[in-house]
């Protein structure tokens, strides 16, 4: 099983963090390099404990869908997506929030198995653990800049809350 960490810190309250990070709207803003869609299940608006979404995005070349669905949710605190359906053996995971001084810590916690044995062991060593990783960091520097810049300045930016 491979483990992906993300520490961000974001200058914002802890509930607009939560709120931005469970935006299907927004998501699809933030991934658009990846063309995610959601296609299936919530596809616009906050997702919910219990509610599903279907993603279709194209990752190295080709379209993939990946269902999941919210397994926990405690507001402002935590939320879990799991892969439901995919291209994972399995897929969990946990965005937790937690308020600081100057505003919020983000902790992304993505645990994954991959199917296809010792070849796909090499191409999550070599390729996926890196794209995943880039992934999340490009997300969730999107939600960082979408509300710090809230803060500091109007933006003519869509509101995705």
């Amino acid at each position: 099983m491979t483990t992906i960490r993300l520490t961000t810190q974001i200058k914002a309250p802890v509930k607009k963090v939560f709120d931005l990070a469970r935006s299907i709207d927004f998501h699809m803003i933030s991934a658009e390099k990846t063309k995610e869609k959601a296609i299936a299940g919530r596809t616009s608006g906050l997702i919910e404990l219990g509610e599903t979404v279907t993603w279709r995005g194209q990752h190295f070349g080709i379209y993939l869908i990946h269902k999941s669905i919210i397994t926990a949710y405690d507001y402002p605190n935590n939320f879990t997506d799991e892969m439901i359906k995919g291209c994972f053996k399995t897929f969990k995971h946990q965005h937790i929030f937690h308020k600081t001084p100057s505003g919020t810590e983000m902790i992304d916690i993505l645990k994954y198995e991959i199917p296809y044995g010792i070849l796909g062991i090499f191409f999550d060593n070599l390729i996926l653990k890196k794209h995943l990783t880039q992934f999340l960091t490009t997300r969730n520097q999107s939600i960082k800049l979408h509300l710090e810049s809230k803060n500091t300045v109007k933006s003519d930016h869509k509101s995705y809350l």
